[in-house]
């Protein structure tokens, strides 16, 4: 199962609040050779953004660190561009792989619902089961923000129907 996922190599959907999002580190080069972090604001529309301001606040002042830049230069933007495979790469045809739930926050920003859409579309081995949920108006901050219950009961029941 997988929850807001980020795309594959080979995934080019790449949506306009996608970019907006990873602006912050994609805005200048040497970003790719260091931690790159958000502002409070920044955090709060790539990840939070259905969370009132003091909430996402909140969220911020507790969970937001920088993380690698080479991520986000390397293996999400330079990619699909890249030859060869890269860290990011999957055998979408993998015929042995457990059933693949993909969930996507209909509000979400960062990984807005048509990345896990196409996500899951790219997942086509035969025999294999591959779903796709949206839960309308949440945001990237899905597991933590109010209402995660629902999500988590959804994931869990179809988890149960589909084990093996």
């Amino acid at each position: 199962m997988v929850i807001d996922s980020a795309p594959p190599e080979g995934i080019r959907v790449t949506p306009p609040s996608q970019i907006k999002s990873l602006f912050p580190i994609l805005n200048n080069p040497a970003k790719r050779h260091q931690a790159a972090g958000f502002t409070a604001e920044q955090f709060h529309y790539a990840f939070t953004n259905t969370l009132p301001e003091a909430e996402a606040r909140a969220a911020y002042e507790r969970y937001a660190i920088p993380a690698p830049g080479s991520w986000v230069w390397a293996y999400g933007l330079l990619a699909n561009f890249t030859p060869g495979k890269q860290e990011t790469w999957v055998n979408f045809h993998n015929e042995r792989r457990a059933p693949l739930l993909f969930i996507a926050g209909g509000a979400d920003h960062i990984m807005p619902p048509s990345v896990n859409q196409s996500n899951a579309n790219h997942y086509k081995a035969p025999g294999t089961v591959t779903d796709f949920h949206e839960f309308p108006g949440r945001s990237h901050w899905t597991c933590a923000e109010p209402g995660w219950e629902q999500v988590a009961d959804y994931a869990l029941d179809w988890a149960l129907r589909h084990a093996r």
